[in-house]
């Protein structure tokens, strides 16, 4: 299942990241990207769903983005972790400029 419609590719960050907080709302996960819905201990006896809701919203990020994209966040630690990780990296003005920029060099080493 997918988020959104359109996968991120490093363009278009905050109107994608709209949309993904759309989503998330209107599904009732937000919680687990904006730290509302923190993972309860191990031992829990709600973990197990927690662990199991987590991995379902970072199922959709992941399907949300391009591959390169998803490849560089695919071993995060939960949705939140992914989530933080964009935002650093794009959710600047210049993020997904420098993310384009980086990708270019990398082709020329």
């Amino acid at each position: 299942m997918t988020l959104v419609n359109t996968a991120f590719d490093g363009k278009g960050f905050q109107a994608w990241r709209r949309s993904v907080l759309i989503a998330l709302s209107a599904k009732n996960k937000i919680g687990f990207i904006n730290g509302a819905c923190p993972p309860p201990d191990v031992t829990s006896k709600e973990y197990q769903p927690w662990s199991r809701c987590n991995n379902m919203v970072t199922s959709w990020f992941l399907n949300s983005l391009s591959k390169d994209i998803g490849d560089s966040v695919i071993y995060s630690k939960s949705a939140k972790d992914l989530w933080t990780s964009l935002e650093h990296r794009f959710g600047q003005s210049n993020g997904a400029k420098l993310y384009h920029l980086r990708k270019e060099l990398s082709g020329l080493i």
